[in-house]
């Protein structure tokens, strides 16, 4: 029998007894004790099985608010790393960025450098071949004031 029972056992024995003026009522001592000690025996039953609920309870709450622990860590955590990502992803077109500039500085530099070098070469060439052509027509102005004095033996 449950609790609820015998209660309601209880009531009918109280209802079923001599009603007296002032609300007093005679009953049947041992029925009623007969009841109480029933629920005596009946109640530890029940207080454990509602002890074992409110255990039943606690251990449900605090595996969920260990998953729910766990579910927050793991979503910071792939927060943490998306952030990171980001972040990595970030320094990498920086990165990138200065590598591509420096490249393209150089690049000029070199030509500007390839450009001034092959300029100062021709400028020499250039020089030189005057050099040596001023040096042909000298020769040549040479060879031909020695031309008529050869055709001419006699101014000797």
């Amino acid at each position: 029998m449950n609790m609820d029972d015998l209660i309601e056992q209880l009531d009918e024995v109280l209802d079923g007894g001599m009603k007296l003026p002032g609300k007093r009522v005679i009953v049947d001592i041992e029925k009623v004790r007969a009841i109480v000690d029933d629920m005596r025996m009946t109640m530890p039953t029940e207080i454990k099985q509602a002890k074992g609920i409110v255990a039943d309870r606690a251990d449900i709450l605090n595996n969920a608010k260990r998953e729910a622990d766990g579910i927050i860590r793991a979503a910071e955590e792939r927060q943490k790393a998306m952030v990171a990502e980001e972040e990595i992803t970030k320094l990498a077109q920086a990165k990138a960025g200065e590598i591509l500039a420096a490249a393209q500085k150089k690049g000029r530099d070199m030509r500007k450098a390839a450009q001034d070098f092959v300029d100062d070469l021709m400028t020499r060439a250039d020089e030189q071949l005057t050099a040596n052509l001023n040096e042909v027509k000298k020769t040549r102005a040479a060879l031909r004031q020695q031309i008529p004095a050869a055709n001419n033996p006699n101014q000797n």
